[in-house]
C-alpha cells in the first residue's frame, strides 16, 4: 500500500471530524487513524495536518452568544486541543504507533531560520518512527494572523517536508465541474498543474464549520502541485477512503505534479503573505525572469520601489500592468535598490536562486 510515495501528508477537515452538530465524530476518527496506522505500518511516512480543536472544545463547554468571537475560538481550541490530541494519542496508542502534537502560527514561517527549526523538528519525529499531527495554534492566532485555513498550512508543510503527495479530505468527493448539488455536475479527476479558473464553476461558499472554501483548497492544491507534489482532494466521510486514493480506486480529484523546486524556493513559493516591499520591473526585465534561461533581477530592470525592507526580506515583483508575477529575496536593503533602480552593471537585487515566479 501506498508505496508510490514515501513521505505523505494528509489533512483532515472538521468537515470531516464533526458531525452535523458540530460535535466531534469518534466514530469516524477511530476509522481514520485506523488507515493512517495501516499507511505508517507500511512504511510510508505519514505527517497529520489535523482539524477539530475548536469542535472538541464545543462539547466540552458551552459558551454564552455574547462572547467575543476571537475570544470564544481561543477558549474552544485552548480547551479542544487537549481532548483532541488525547484522542488521537490513545486511539494511535491502539496501533502501536506514537503520535506528537506540533502547534504552528503563521508567523512561524516568516523568516528561514524559524522554517528550518520547524523543519529539523519535524524531520527528526520522522526518523524516530514518531506520526506527527499538525495544526494551527488557535489560541495565540488572531485574525491577521491566521493561516486561510488548515488547507494552507498542510500545503506548507507538504513542501517544507518534500512530501512526494498531499491528500486532502473533506465531504464531497473532490473539485467539481458545477454545483455538486445540481444534477450533470462531475468531478474533475484530473487538474494539470497549469491549471483552470476554478472561479468560475466552484461555489464560494465555505463548509459549515470550517474557514475555507473550495477556491482556497484548489489555489493551494495547484501551487503546491506546481512545486512538484501530487495532491489528491478526496471524500473523508466515505469508509476507507485514504486506502482506496492510494490504491486509486475511487473517484476524487488529482493535481498532477508539475516540475520539483528546491527547498528554498518551496519556502518562498508560499511565503507572498510575508512581504513587505514591491519591487515595479520593466517589461524587459519580466521577459528576462520569465524566459527559458535562468535570469536574475538586476536594478536596470527595476522601475520603482515601494516600501522598505532589509537583505533577507521577502519582497513581491510587480509588472508595468500591476500584476505581481512573482516573489524573492532581497540581496541588499532598499536605501542601495533606490539608489541603483534603472542602473547598468549593478549587483543582482533578487538572485535566482531566491526567486519563486508565479505560473
Amino acid at each position: 500500500m501506498a508505496q508510490q510515495y514515501q513521505r505523505i501528508v494528509i489533512k483532515i477537515g472538521s468537515n470531516v471530524l464533526t458531525t452535523p452538530n458540530g460535535l466531534p465524530d469518534q466514530e469516524r476518527m477511530g476509522k481514520l487513524v485506523a488507515q493512517l496506522s495501516a499507511i505508517h505500518q507500511s512504511g510510508t511516512e505519514v505527517i497529520l495536518v489535523s482539524s477539530g480543536a475548536v469542535a472538541s472544545g464545543r462539547s466540552l463547554i458551552n459558551l454564552s452568544e455574547k462572547t467575543d468571537p476571537i475570544a470564544a475560538r481561543q477558549l474552544l481550541a485552548s480547551v479542544g486541543q487537549v481532548k483532541l490530541i488525547n484522542t488521537y494519542a490513545h486511539l494511535f496508542e491502539k496501533q502501536n504507533i506514537l503520535c506528537s502534537q506540533v502547534l504552528v502560527t503563521r508567523e512561524d514561517f516568516r523568516d528561514r531560520t524559524h522554517y528550518l527549526n520547524m523543519k529539523n523538528c519535524l524531520e527528526i519525529l520522522l526518523q524516530h518512527k514518531v506520526l506527527p499531527i499538525v495544526n494551527e495554534n488557535d489560541v495565540v492566532s488572531v485574525t491577521e494572523l491566521m493561516f486561510t485555513d488548515n488547507d494552507e498550512l498542510a500545503g506548507l508543510i507538504a513542501s517544507m517536508l518534500n512530501a512526494q503527495a498531499l491528500i486532502i479530505l473533506t465531504n464531497v468527493d473532490g473539485i467539481y465541474n458545477g454545483d455538486p448539488k445540481k444534477p450533470g455536475s462531475a468531478v474533475i479527476e484530473q487538474i494539470s498543474a497549469n491549471g483552470l479558473d476554478f472561479s468560475s464553476f466552484i461555489s464560494t461558499s465555505k463548509s459549515q464549520f470550517g474557514r475555507g472554501g473550495m477556491i482556497t483548497k484548489s489555489t493551494m492544491a495547484q501551487k503546491v502541485a506546481q512545486l512538484g507534489i501530487t495532491v489528491h482532494i478526496a471524500n473523508g466521510t466515505k469508509d476507507g477512503i485514504l486506502t482506496e486514493v492510494l490504491n486509486q480506486n475511487v473517484v476524487h480529484t488529482r493535481f498532477v505534479p508539475n516540475r520539483s523546486a528546491s527547498g528554498r524556493k518551496k519556502w518562498i513559493a508560499h511565503s507572498a503573505n510575508y512581504a513587505i516591499a514591491a519591487i515595479h520591473i520593466n517589461e524587459g526585465a519580466k521577459l528576462a525572469l520569465t524566459s527559458a534561461k535562468a535570469s536574475s533581477l538586476l536594478p536596470v530592470g527595476v522601475t520603482s520601489i515601494e516600501g522598505d525592507f532589509k537583505k533577507g526580506d521577502i519582497v513581491k515583483l510587480i509588472d508595468e500592468t500591476g500584476t505581481m508575477i512573482g516573489q524573492g529575496v532581497a540581496e541588499y536593503g532598499s536605501d542601495k535598490a533606490r539608489e541603483r533602480v534603472g542602473k547598468k552593471n549593478e549587483k543582482a537585487l533578487v538572485h535566482y536562486d531566491y526567486l519563486y515566479l508565479q505560473s
